[in-house]
């Protein structure tokens, strides 16, 4: 235990503490508010790499996705009013995301407020709605505390951000007389998991040996708690089908025999959708049974027997009425359910890797001939083609909304279980995908990392280009040129009567941008030339671009059944 708190102000305090979580990676801007904190950060020997970011949207997006790819908590930091802000908006994607973001913010003295200071901003009420824990630090004493409690609610039952507010004057308060100590069991997420109703687990096991057409529907849950060989020994047992939302891609290899692939409106097709349709029993295992999942709630159908696994209580019969509920972390739930399973002699068997293999066959079917066009613009599904044949299977994806996350999900065939593809599912704000490329490189330095995004998503974060080479990250970013917001245009397209309004505009040379910024860059028009330039991109030793001009999503074959009507 560290009694050295006597000698130490707040912000010397905050270093000690986030030096106690083992954190060793922090991503922020500075401001005036800051100087007290960067000073203790400067001066004090602490281990820890703070990584400078070009705005504080992204310093939050660059923790979301280094915390997602290293099981441990992310840390960013900024300054008062605007920078307050600007890091909101990652803070909300990774609290309803289950991803624990510690988000650092300075703020105006506490003798200060109501006075008119520049920058006041009520940074408690902001972060309020947002966040699982939320404090302002107004009294230096109870920094030590206030750390290990922020710790604590990020990591155990259902992750999530917090936010701790560090005014200018407790920053240069002494810390009298509080520890400086840190509960280690809260250094990783999840923490302190909780095991499943044993009664609950029988009852959902004499539901599934009895079923005829079981399908298991997989979120986010499993990928967070590292349930994969739980998963792949459940779907041996019954032979039972799992397929994964967007989030849930990696909790199974989707190789394995019994991987259906992606389900919903964003990634499923025609194929998958009718294995939901037909299935007797649905199991959800760590997934919310959203609008985008489920097809705006029509599939499955709600006539369906649903067995619901989820860390959150409040997700269970949100919106399905649920035979057996089990409100447990899904690694321990699935290890539960598989010994259950396991000792049961009359075991239907759900048939998956029949069921999966025709779901596989009806996608690459109208796959292939798209993948294998020479049509220009150059088809999205060529670039997944490519991809597919290039990359190392231990590669992190991770991908914007717009065009490139349907046809990831939909099209690029994961041969391993575990995190190797990051999106923002939660809210879906463009220009996420480079930052938190970063934040994943940063977590993961041995693994090839790439950040696959619009040319509208570039337009939000190309700054960061800066931050990228300053720091020489050999993340290979693919941008899909086609000078429109897609998926709007494509909702006008299928459910507006072809009205465009608002959403085309002129075309950027985002590879002269990137060789700005100091990027090696290429533009790629011709699909011939698509795999030697992507190959070239991605063995290149520093940051690279490669443009591809690509196919409008209105007049492409998005797999996304339905759009915002």
């Amino acid at each position: 235990m560290n009694t050295e708190s006597n000698d130490l102000t707040g912000a010397e305090a905050m270093v000690r503490m986030l030096q106690a979580y083992g954190v060793q990676h922090m991503f922020g801007l500075c401001g005036d508010t800051t100087l007290p904190f960067y000073d203790a950060l400067a001066r004090m020997d602490h281990g820890i790499t703070h990584i400078l970011t070009r705005d504080e949207r992204h310093a939050a997006y660059m923790a979301d996705g280094y915390a997602r790819v290293t099981g441990k908590p992310g840390v960013c930091e900024g300054p008062s009013g605007g920078g307050a802000t600007y890091i909101l908006p990652g803070v909300v994607e990774a609290n309803d995301s289950s991803v624990p973001i510690l988000a650092i913010t300075t703020d105006v003295a506490t003798t200060s407020r109501g006075r008119y200071p520049l920058t006041e901003l009520d940074q408690v009420a902001l972060f309020s709605p947002v966040t699982k824990w939320n404090a302002s630090l107004d009294d230096a004493t109870r920094l030590p505390a206030m750390v290990r409690a922020a710790f604590r609610a990020m990591t155990t039952g259902k992750p999530g951000a917090a936010h701790l507010a560090l005014p200018f004057d407790t920053q240069q308060a002494p810390v009298e007389g509080a520890e400086v100590w840190a509960d280690p069991r809260h250094r990783i997420f999840p923490a302190e998991p909780t095991a499943p109703d044993p009664d609950a687990i029988i009852a959902a096991a004499d539901v599934l040996t009895r079923a005829q057409a079981a399908v298991a529907i997989c979120g986010g849950g499993p990928v967070i708690a590292g349930a994969f060989d739980a998963l792949a020994e459940l779907a041996k047992l019954l032979d039972l089908p799992i397929a994964t939302t967007v989030s849930g891609q990696g909790a199974i290899a989707e190789t394995d025999p019994r991987a259906l692939g992606v389900v919903g409106s964003n990634g499923g097709i025609p194929d998958t959708r009718a294995a939901v349709d037909e299935a007797d029993v649905i199991l959800f295992i760590g997934c919310r049974a959203g609008s985008v999942t489920t097809e705006r709630w029509r599939s499955p159908p709600p006539d369906k027997t649903i067995i619901h696994i989820d860390s959150d209580p409040m997700v269970i019969g949100a919106n399905y009425q649920t035979e057996v509920a089990i409100c447990a972390d899904a690694r321990l739930a699935l290890d539960a359910l598989n010994t259950e399973v396991s000792t049961r002699a009359d075991v239907s068997a759900q048939n998956g890797i029949r069921r999966c293999a025709n779901a596989w066959r009806a996608k690459q079917a109208g796959f292939a001939p798209l993948a294998n066009s020479a049509e220009r613009p150059i088809r999205p599904e060529a670039v997944m083609a490519a991809l597919a044949d290039i990359l190392d299977p231990d590669t992190t994806i991770v991908a914007d909304p717009g065009t490139p996350c349907p046809y990831v999900s939909a099209h690029y065939r994961w041969p391993q279980a575990g995190r190797h593809f990051i999106t923002n599912r939660a809210h879906g704000a463009l220009g996420y995908a480079l930052a938190a490329a970063m934040g994943a490189h940063v977590g993961r330095p041995i693994v090839k990392t790439l950040a696959l995004m619009g040319d509208g998503s570039f337009g939000f974060c190309c700054g960061e280009f800066e931050t990228m080479v300053r720091h020489n990250m050999p993340i290979t970013s693919i941008v899909f040129s086609n000078a429109v917001f897609g998926w709007i245009k494509a909702g006008q397209n299928a459910g507006f009567d072809k009205r465009y309004y608002n959403v085309d505009f002129n075309r950027t040379d985002h590879a002269a941008v990137a060789r700005a910024f100091g990027v090696t860059a290429f533009t790629v028009e011709d699909p011939a030339d698509l795999r030697r330039v992507l190959a070239q991109a991605v063995v290149h030793p520093g940051p690279t671009l490669v443009d591809i001009i690509s196919q409008p999503l209105h007049e492409a074959a998005a797999p996304v059944s339905e759009w915002v009507a």
